[in-house]
């Protein structure tokens, strides 16, 4: 039970890590409304947060990976697992902040940059937990 918890956090992590910029990409437009920031410096900022974000992310589900889940192969069920918390946080934050001015919508490039990420992304994962698997593999026979 404890390994489920834990794939379910993993999970819930690997659908933050691609919430959190595919939201601020979508709604820039929102943010220079309300608080009157230039979209220059808003996209400069968006860039050093998605750099960040994706740097420390990915150091820190390789670290969880190694260290919580081990090198089963049951871990590849991240790739799945995180698609209902994605559609969940995705729902929360549009039912918590619906689009009342029409000009807050995003541009269609957002979104097919956001659809190209979105199908992506399961690669990405793979390849988190091919490496972080491997890395335990080697740490477990060298001890």
């Amino acid at each position: 039970m404890r390994y489920f918890l834990k794939l379910n956090v993993v999970s819930i992590l690997y659908a933050l890590l691609v919430f959190i910029p595919i939201e601020i990409m979508s709604n820039v437009y929102r943010i220079n409304r309300l608080t009157t920031i230039r979209f220059e410096t808003i996209t400069i900022l968006f860039g050093a947060l998605l750099i960040v974000e994706a740097i420390g992310g990915t150091i820190l589900l390789f670290f969880l990976i190694k260290k919580w889940l081990g090198d089963r192969s049951a871990n590849f069920w991240t790739v799945i697992l995180w698609i209902p918390y994605f559609v969940l946080f995705v729902y929360a934050y549009a039912f918590s902040f619906p689009i009342t001015y029409g000009g807050d919508t995003a541009n269609p490039v957002t979104i097919l940059l956001s659809i190209i990420g979105l199908i992506l992304y399961p690669f990405y994962i793979l390849i988190i937990n091919f490496i972080g698997i491997t890395a335990g593999d080697r740490s477990s026979k060298a001890a």
